[in-house]
């Protein structure tokens, strides 16, 4: 049913015979143009410009990647399933209120009918040419509504049966699509936890390396400010030994001069 109705919806499109684009497409991705023209037996210009007209309704998409050896550019294309389905559910929903209003007209107005030339026309309009017909002046006959009410009536339960299957798998597909798009951002989540722990745990190392250069830079500094202490306390005592001995030369030295002074006397 699906793909009958995709073919349709291309054929109403893209004109008469590129339905058959929906079967090569169909539960497939990025599908090389060469290989549809291939199959389609027409030609890659043919092809494009039926994929740039469902391209407009947003029916098809595309990647292009370029081909190294021949230097052009090669398009990959991809059916959006969902899209062609909202399109067909939105025709199919036009096509009930139309028959809906015939329906509603057939039940309500006269219709007459011109068998020679089978034109059919509503009451006001026999009136205005008098119940003769407009073409050959034959009289216009009462039509039989009867079976206009019962074709309208069968396509109004056909259309709604297929208007129903294209809501049920369009409400399939985007709840397989929500859960695709939750497992999508599950992942996600899963690889952003999973980088803030190993950066965590990468703070957590770079803040025990600094911690341990910060200790080993200390050791060397209180060494140095130690031996500092003890080379003050060393060059004080050294200065109180030069201090006690400058005196002791300069006793010794006025000893000597005095005992000289008393000599001479």
């Amino acid at each position: 049913m699906q793909v009958k109705l995709l073919c349709n919806l291309v054929e109403e499109l893209a004109g008469e015979e590129t339905g058959y684009i929906v079967e090569i497409l169909f539960n497939k991705k990025d599908v090389n143009e060469f290989l549809i023209a291939k199959k389609m037996d027409l030609t890659i210009n043919q092809v494009r410009n039926i994929l740039y007209k469902l391209s407009n309704y947003g029916l098809v998409s595309f990647i292009r990647k370029k081909d190294n050896k021949k230097g052009w550019y090669i398009y990959y294309w991809t059916l959006n399933v969902e899209k062609c389905l909202a399109l067909i559910e939105k025709s199919l929903e036009e096509k009930i209120a139309k028959f809906e209003k015939t329906l509603g007209s057939r039940e309500t107005d006269r219709y007459y009918i011109c068998k020679p030339c089978g034109i059919e026309v509503k009451e006001h309009e026999a009136l205005e040419h008098g119940f003769s017909c407009d073409e050959c002046a034959e009289i216009y006959e009462l039509s039989d509504n009867t079976p206009h009410l019962r074709d309208t009536k069968a396509k109004i339960t056909r259309t709604s049966r297929e208007l129903e299957t294209i809501k049920e798998e369009l409400v399939e597909l985007r709840e397989k699509e929500a859960k695709k798009r939750a497992r999508a951002a599950k992942k996600l989540q899963k690889e952003i936890d999973l980088k803030k722990e190993l950066l965590k745990q990468a703070r957590a190392a770079a803040r025990k390396k600094v911690a341990a250069a910060k200790k080993a830079l200390e050791k060397p500094a209180k060494k140095v400010k130690k031996t500092v202490k003890k080379v003050k306390k060393t060059a004080k005592k050294v200065k109180k030994t030069v201090k006690k001995a400058a005196m002791k030369t300069k006793k010794a030295v006025k000893k000597a001069v005095k005992n000289k002074r008393t000599k001479k006397k």
